[in-house]
């Protein structure tokens, strides 16, 4: 795809009730600018597919959409394949929807756990702790740093994006003696906002960012996409009236990444992990 065939993919995820951030083309694409393959018939794009290589061992898929007016055909697998075949022997993960798991169990993927949306409006005061600090390009080396243990490949190109500060999109990081103790991302969405990544090191310390973080949504929906494994994540959630409203199946092809699912209140996104 080009730049501008990623949107034309966004729109698609849009209409499919994915929910995309109104930002995030320019941080996916630049991320692995040829990871992101479109099928044409006849001149039109009729299907898309995202294989982002994060360094040579682990790669990514998803915006794996087939136009409705062409599905049954095997356009769609013919993308699948030629994808495959981009990220070649690399470990592979998704996040399927979940009716779709069995195709991708045929392709030899295995089901590591569900990740469930929560939604819904919040009402709660921006807390006041020094810890807290609004992300800047001087924290950039040392989130860049805290994140590489909770994602299975190098993904600084992408995070360099995606930790600037722009009109649909900030972050918070909580800063403990000097130390990085986790990180949050706040973007506007077709639908309210999404928090994604929200990693920390407990759950208060979650806690606290969520909360810095939905402050900002004045009264708007907010959705986290938590792990169903960590319970404290999916307690957060639920502690502020969020109801789950999607899940998909976190799924590997290849040998599965030990992260540190306890620490992960919020992944960072269903379409490029």
């Amino acid at each position: 795809m080009t730049r501008a065939e990623l949107d034309t993919a966004i729109g698609w995820a849009g209409d499919e009730g994915w929910n995309p951030g109104l930002a995030d083309a320019d941080c996916f694409h630049g991320s692995d600018p040829g990871g992101f393959l479109m099928a044409f018939q006849d001149g039109r794009p009729v299907a898309s597919i995202s294989v982002v290589a994060y360094g040579a061992d682990f790669g990514f898929l998803g915006f794996y959409i087939c136009h409705r007016d062409v599905r049954g055909r095997g356009i769609g697998y013919r993308l699948w394949q030629a994808g495959l075949t981009r990220l070649g022997a690399r470990c592979i993960g998704l996040d399927g929807v979940v009716e779709q798991q069995s195709n991708y169990q045929k392709e030899g993927f295995v089901l590591a756990h569900r990740n469930i949306r929560y939604g819904g409006t919040v009402a709660c005061e921006a807390p006041e702790d020094p810890r807290l600090r609004r992300i800047t390009a001087d924290q950039l080396a040392a989130i860049l740093a805290y994140d590489r243990p909770f994602f299975p490949g190098p993904r600084a190109a992408f995070l360099r994006c995606w930790l600037q500060a722009r009109e649909n999109r900030m972050g918070f990081a909580l800063v403990d003696q000097g130390a990085v103790a986790g990180y949050g991302v706040l973007r506007r969405c077709r639908e309210g906002y999404k928090i994604g990544p929200l990693f920390a090191d407990t759950p208060q310390d979650a806690d606290l960012l969520f909360r810095a973080l939905v402050a900002r949504t004045r009264g708007a929906k907010v959705f986290l996409d938590p792990p169903a494994p960590n319970r404290e994540a999916n307690a957060l959630a639920e502690r502020y009236g969020l109801q789950p409203v999607f899940e998909t199946a976190r799924m590997y092809r290849g040998a599965a990444p030990d992260l540190p699912l306890q620490c992960i209140f919020g992944i960072t996104t269903f379409e490029l992990g």
